[in-house]
Order: structure tokens, then sequence, then C-alpha cells
């Protein structure tokens, strides 16, 4: 293979409201904004989040514009670690952030799903 792929920078969700998602996405869990750039071609902007203190080479998130052909509240298929899951699950539920139960199955790491403010699913798995 002469140009593979070399790595996952990013992974794209749908918000309706990218202002809205940026508020959603740092405040909640903490992450910081890598890039916010205009996209005038779109009516929109480029913005790429990322963990805290996450190095360069950490997958961001990707705040898209929703659209014709791109809705949001899809699965999105994203983990995101955290230390403790059971913790954050309380602090989810604190904070009104639609969580589902807290699972713990022999063998695997406690976890339980989330959604954002446009009612996409992540998972949250403690690390």
């Amino acid at each position: 293979m002469s140009n593979p792929v070399i790595g996952v920078p990013v992974v794209g969700v749908p918000v309706a409201d990218q202002d809205k998602a940026i508020e959603f996405y740092t405040e909640v869990f903490g992450f910081t904004t890598r890039m916010d750039a205009p996209l005038p071609q779109l009516g929109s902007r480029w913005i790429v989040l990322a963990p805290a203190g996450a190095g360069a080479e950490a997958t961001g998130i990707a705040l898209i514009q929703a659209r014709d052909g791109l809705p949001t509240g899809v699965e999105t298929g994203i983990r995101l670690a955290v230390a403790d899951a059971a913790a954050k699950h309380a602090e989810l539920i604190e904070r009104g952030v639609p969580v589902g139960e807290l699972l713990r199955w022999p063998g695997t790491p406690p976890m339980f799903t989330a959604t954002d403010q446009d009612g996409n699913g992540l998972e949250i798995i403690e690390q």
C-alpha cells in the first residue's frame, strides 16, 4: 500500500447550534477548543475540541453544523474515557444530562450512555 491511513485525528458530531455545543462539551466534559475557524462556504465554522491536556495526536471531536442529510440525534459511536464512571454518572445526573444506567459487567469496565445537547449518543467508559 503506497499511502496508508496514518491516524484518526477527528470524528464529527452533528450539532444544531455550534456555540451551545462548545459550551456543553467544554463545561460538561472539560474539553478545550483546538480549532475554531470560519467556513463561509458552508455558513458555519470548523470547530475541533479535545480533552483538556490531550496531546496533538489525540483524536478530537469536530462539531459539525447539522444540515439536510446530516441530522442531530444520532448514535455517534464515540467512547469517552473517565477515571471514575460512577462519579461522572452522578455528576451528569446532577447537571441534568440524560444518562443511561451505570453498567457493571464482570470483566469489563463500568460504563453508561449519555446524550449531548442535541440528543447525540455517547458512551462513557472508566479507564
